[in-house]
Order: structure tokens, then C-alpha cells, then sequence
């Protein structure tokens, strides 16, 4: 799984033959979830807590999730993305 960027015990991962719409990973202890880009639609199970994080990192790293789905579908590595602080 090509890890982009790990935060809080959050890890956040992009699969390069993965389906539209752009979407990534997430794993956060048992809980794990598909959060789309553009929309924020979330699928699996998250913490409350846990999900306000990642949507606050996703909302500063929007341009970066969509520039690595485009590198993984073109056949490129994915550029890891700066953690929340």
C-alpha cells in the first residue's frame, strides 16, 4: 500500500489501480475507510474525532491528493503529503 502521509495514528494511502472517482485510503486502528476527494464521501467506519482530522488535512491538500491520483494512474510514484501538526 503506498503510504502518502501518516498523522495522529491516522495513515493515509492512494492504490495506483484503484477506481474513480479519486478517492484515498484510510486507516486509523481496526476502524478503516474510502474518502472521495472532490466530495468528502466516506465509506467504512471512522471515529468522529479521527474524521474531523483527516477532513481538515484533506481540505489544506486537496491539489496534492488529486496531483497523486493523476501520478498512480499515469504510472508514477505518489508524492508523500505533509502531516497535520
Amino acid at each position: 500500500m503506498p503510504e502518502i502521509c501518516r498523522f495522529f495514528g491516522i495513515i493515509i494511502m492512494m492504490f495506483a489501480d484503484d477506481h474513480n472517482p479519486p478517492h484515498f485510503h484510510v486507516r486509523y486502528g481496526d476502524y478503516e475507510a474510502i474518502i472521495t476527494i472532490e466530495k468528502g464521501i466516506v465509506k467504512g467506519l471512522m471515529p468522529r474525532n479521527a474524521l474531523k482530522q483527516i477532513f481538515r488535512w484533506m481540505d489544506l491538500h486537496k491539489q496534492d491528493l488529486m496531483d497523486n491520483w493523476t501520478r498512480l494512474h499515469n504510472g508514477e510514484e505518489p508524492k508523500q503529503i505533509a502531516p497535520l501538526k
